[in-house]
């Protein structure tokens, strides 16, 4: 693959990291820009989405004639990378999960109408989207096959009972992309619908509480008991779900990566200005080997995560779909930034522990990386099962 990034990447990137820097890193220190759910206020949210409109650093990962970038996916891993150096970042540029996940899936597999009624308004701004797909025990998680929501036809609409949770911006989602069961088929059993928040038949159970900061709209229970979508509103054939959800999970799995990059270098970077500024005996820690040795390995794992992280983007762009590669950038970075921000608390001390620096926050959020879209295990069960079927083909240069 090419490493160099072209001209307009680069400036893009050179735009991002000017931006985030300048209107997005002073409201980490404003208590006031946080809200209940120690994410930042919507309020806050929409002035600096007006200023990266007016910036011309609007969604990325969209087509021109929709009102986005028309970035490679090499090119939103250069980006994506910069606008998470704030806490508060990707979602200024609307690329924040969930949206960004069902953005580029629908931007690939919905219609001409369905992309004017669904994906649309989400990709201006006007309204927040989910993805339904998780269910409790004994339902789907890791194992779509195990889906027990069921959508069952009658005429030209179908009805919808069960129970989804942890449903990432339920809260305050307007537009859902919802999986459910069809037929018992072990490949085809599964439909994806849309659905609008204002349709009856459906009711959030709760929002859960979870152990870090909150994504806007949180994670919540839904029950469906009677919901109705016209069939015009299915995404894709039917029995097509599961397709819809391996098409959608590869590309947001990796921008997950992307962002967590972000966060990683800059919990190092906060490390390195206290290390570098803080003594101990007469001596910087950042002069003590053992310091060294903390930071140059972390330092160094970023970098492996950030060149896989690179090369499955590369895959993508190619027309790979890239499944392995995705996966070792999904276990390999998820561990990074949770060795990153843990290595920089451990040097700043009982300031990265307090709330003086965004670490603490970081140090939350970064416990979900080894679960979300994916557990690392079941990661690494995919790796497993294509080197079993690859050898040391899985390691070849085409």
């Amino acid at each position: 693959m090419e490493f160099a990034l072209s001209p307009e990447v680069r400036d893009t990137q050179q735009s991002v990291r000017a931006f985030v820097r300048e209107h997005v890193l002073p409201l980490e220190t404003d208590p006031q820009a946080y809200d209940e759910h120690q994410n930042l206020r919507l309020d806050r949210l929409e002035e600096l989405r007006a200023k990266a409109r007016a910036a011309g650093l609007w969604a990325p990962q969209m087509p021109r004639e929709r009102g986005g970038l028309g970035m490679s996916v090499v090119g939103m891993a250069a980006c994506y990378e910069e606008m998470n150096w704030s806490i508060f970042g990707p979602a200024a540029f609307n690329c924040a999960a969930p949206d960004d996940g069902n953005m580029i899936v629908l931007n690939k597999v919905a219609t001409a109408a369905q992309k004017e009624r669904w994906l649309q308004p989400i990709i201006d701004g006007q309204v927040r989207s989910a993805f339904a797909m998780t269910e409790p025990m004994p339902g789907a998680g890791s194992d779509p096959s195990m889906m027990r929501t069921a959508a069952t036809r009658r005429g030209d609409h179908w009805v919808v009972r069960g129970r989804k949770w942890f449903i990432t911006g339920a809260g305050e989602a307007q537009h859902f992309i919802l999986i459910a069961r069809t037929s018992d088929d072990k490949r085809k059993g599964l439909t994806a619908f849309m659905f609008d928040r204002d349709q009856p038949g459906w009711r959030i159970e709760r929002r859960i509480p979870i152990m870090g900061p909150e994504e806007h709209g949180g994670h919540c229970e839904l029950v469906f008991d009677g919901l109705e979508i016209p069939d015009e509103n299915r995404l894709m054939e039917v029995g097509d779900g599961l397709k819809l959800t391996q098409i959608r999970l590869g590309t947001a799995r990796l921008t997950h990566c992307m962002r967590w990059l972000g966060l990683a270098k800059r919990s190092l970077d906060i490390a390195a200005a206290y290390v570098g500024a803080r003594e101990s005996g007469g001596v910087k820690l950042a002069a003590r080997e053992g310091v060294q040795w903390m930071l140059g390995d972390v330092a160094m794992q970023i970098q492996v995560g950030r060149l896989l992280t690179m090369h499955a983007a590369w895959k993508i762009d190619q027309g790979d779909f890239a499944r392995k590669e995705v996966s070792m950038a999904k276990v390999a970075v998820a561990d990074v930034l949770h060795k990153s921000v843990d290595t920089a608390i451990q040097l700043c001390g009982a300031r990265g522990y307090s709330r003086d620096t965004p670490l603490e926050w970081i140090y939350r959020y970064a416990r979900q990386a080894r679960l979300v879209d994916g557990a690392s295990e079941v990661h690494k069960m995919v790796i497993a099962r294509f080197f079993l079927e690859q050898r040391s083909e899985l390691w070849s240069w085409d």
